[in-house]
């Protein structure tokens, strides 16, 4: 069939394949959608989200990582439901890069990839 892979979708079916969704009951018929994060390009993939280490900003912090699957240059938006109120980049040890601050924006964090560049974001939680 003609076209690439990025137009066929093979990394999102790929992971659908390899972890594929689990059903879990609701409480109750009217349970709103809920999402903890997007990101608005296909061609960027959030690998991971954990807990910061202990190094970082303490239990109120999470790490999500991203990359870059097309080999193509991209800005995209990473927006989340978890209430933030500090995000920096950081690095693979979770360190704060050295002017890494990311301003919170309505459309979310804007994050700027190269080709299959990996992104770590340090994301502070309110209380």
């Amino acid at each position: 069939e003609a076209g690439s892979f990025q137009e066929a979708g093979v990394i999102q079916h790929a992971y659908s394949l390899n972890f594929p969704l689990h059903v879990v009951p609701a409480t109750c018929a009217q349970c709103p959608a809920w999402s903890a994060f997007s990101v608005s390009s296909p061609a960027v993939v959030l690998e991971t989200v954990k807990q910061a280490g202990a190094r970082a900003e303490g239990p109120d912090a999470v790490v999500v990582r991203l990359y870059e699957a097309y080999g193509s240059t991209v800005t995209a938006w990473l927006q989340t439901s978890l209430p933030v109120k500090e995000a920096m980049l950081c690095d693979l040890l979770e360190r704060p890069a050295v002017q890494g601050h990311l301003p919170l924006q309505l459309q979310g964090l804007r994050l700027s990839f190269t080709p299959f560049r990996v992104l770590s974001v340090l994301l502070v939680l309110s209380r």
